[in-house]
């Protein structure tokens, strides 16, 4: 059996007090969690994980595996969530592992000044989700025009699908209104904002059309007022939905791995 790799979480402050917390946490396949420290004060969330299951030509074969997969992101994410409960964390990529605790060390002391800047920044914020459906048939329907019997079944058709049109045309108005009124309370609330790509196909689990997918960052403080504000931008609108998650660790504006020198996924 080969030496285990280093699976890394994400990037935090050095704190002896955390360090005690994660030593009773499991992260991926039940691996122990820990930090490793590094220089300016700076520590990676991390484990031992083997290394059958995380060379980078394995890692391949098991990212197609959804169950294995799943199982996971949930770890990560509870590792992440676990620091994120008491203290900044900087989340990195599903699957960054590195071949053992020294190179993870030293992506860590040369990303180090962008590592600082990036907690400083994230600092007392968390994420929290919104997504914006459009779902006309939750509308009210438009009134049918008075049947004519002189049209052909063809012009009837026709008429039938421009009342449709218009019916979803009126949805996707209220949309836009209630986007509006979500990203006026993002000015007045958070520090940031991500746009994500609207969810389709197998990603799309929610009734309705996604038309929106945005992440704000939002001070500790401002957090259930801008939750109150996003919830009221749909007040009135039928045919529209608005969801909103959180408070989450600051997934959607950490660095991605490429902004510290290293490849997504395994590091040399």
């Amino acid at each position: 059996m080969s030496d285990p790799m280093t699976y890394v979480y994400g990037v935090t402050r050095a704190d002896d007090t955390l360090a005690e917390r994660l030593a009773a946490l499991e992260g991926v396949v039940g691996a122990p969690v820990h930090l490793v420290p590094g220089g300016d004060g700076l520590a990676l969330v991390a484990s031992r994980v083997p290394a059958e299951d995380f060379r980078e030509e394995v890692l391949r074969r098991r990212l197609e595996d959804m169950d294995w997969l799943t199982a996971v992101a949930r770890a990560h994410h509870g590792v992440v969530e676990a620091v994120s409960a008491h203290t900044t964390v900087l989340p990195l990529r599903l699957a960054t592992v590195y071949l053992d605790d020294t190179r993870a060390r030293e992506v860590l002391d040369s990303g180090s000044e962008l590592f600082t800047d990036r907690l400083a920044r994230l600092s007392g914020h968390v994420e929290w989700g919104v997504k914006v459906y459009v779902d006309p048939s939750a509308a009210p329907e438009t009134p049918a025009a008075p049947a004519d019997a002189e049209l052909s079944p063809g012009r009837s058709y026709l008429r039938g699908r421009r009342q449709q049109q218009r019916h979803r045309d009126t949805a996707h108005q209220a949309a836009q209104r209630a986007a509006e009124g979500i990203e006026a309370a993002g000015r007045a609330y958070a520090s940031e904002r991500a746009r994500h790509r609207v969810q389709q196909g197998a990603l799309a689990e929610a009734a309705g059309e996604n038309v929106v997918n945005d992440a704000y960052l939002v001070p500790l403080e401002q957090g259930e007022a801008f939750r109150a504000e996003v919830r009221r931008a749909a007040d009135g609108l039928a045919g529209v939905r608005v969801e909103i998650t959180g408070p989450w660790a600051p997934y959607s504006f950490a660095m991605v791995p490429e902004e510290t020198g290293e490849a997504a996924g395994t590091g040399p």
